[in-house]
């Protein structure tokens, strides 16, 4: 049980560095001080906050075939930045990406929606680490 808590805390607090360092608006007042401090509060929120919110969510969820989710995510990410001092989410701002294969255009949102795509990133960003792990 704590090799599993352990898990997600590091692969929570390198999600969040990673997703800083991709995109503008999270700000680190401390800086790996308040990430890991970050990463904590967002394990404590997706272990333990999380499901709660699903359950009170379920109607709205199941009525969107769980698109609805990502506001569940965007709700305890909230909850971690109140918790947490100095991890603020300011605004999320994508510059863009063009490859050979992909171009993504530039994003930006402010307000509910930056909590939203900051935890649709972040989601991405550690489903990737599990699976590179």
């Amino acid at each position: 049980m704590i090799k599993k808590i352990l898990k997600h805390f590091f692969i929570n607090s390198l999600a969040l560095y990673f997703v800083a360092q991709g995109t503008e608006g999270l700000v680190f007042a401390k800086g790996l001080e308040t990430v890991l401090l970050a990463g904590a509060g967002l394990t404590i929120a997706s272990l333990l906050v999380r499901p709660v919110i699903n359950i009170l969510l379920l109607p709205i969820n199941l009525v969107t075939f769980n698109l609805f989710k990502w506001v569940s995510s965007a709700i305890a990410l909230y909850l971690v930045t109140l918790v947490v001092p100095g991890f603020k989410i300011s605004h999320f701002f994508f510059e863009g990406l063009t490859t050979k294969w992909i171009d993504l255009p530039q994003i930006s949102f402010s307000g509910a929606l930056a909590y939203v795509a900051f935890a649709f990133v972040i989601s991405f960003a550690t489903s990737l680490i599990h699976w590179f792990l």
